[in-house]
């Protein structure tokens, strides 16, 4: 499976058009189709092409981020 960021054209009749890499072969494709609200305002540059945020799960209970729990009384 391949994630891919695309803008694509919606016609009145509902017919959908975009372009994906070339490296994907031509052919019937099973797709999901995510919407924003409203078509977009003319940004023309192509969406960042990212991985899909990694989930690590729930932080560990006890979990201190303060400077003082971090470092030493070296700063280290």
């Amino acid at each position: 499976m391949r994630s891919i960021a695309t803008t694509a054209t919606v016609a009145p009749d509902g017919t959908l058009t975009a372009q994906v890499p070339l490296d994907v072969p031509p052919g019937e494709h099973r797709i999901v189709v995510m919407v924003e609200e409203g078509p977009t305002t003319g940004n023309t540059r192509p969406p960042l092409d990212l991985p899909p945020p990694l989930d690590m799960g729930p932080w560990p209970e006890g979990l201190s981020l303060r400077r003082e729990d971090m470092y030493d009384d070296w700063g280290r």
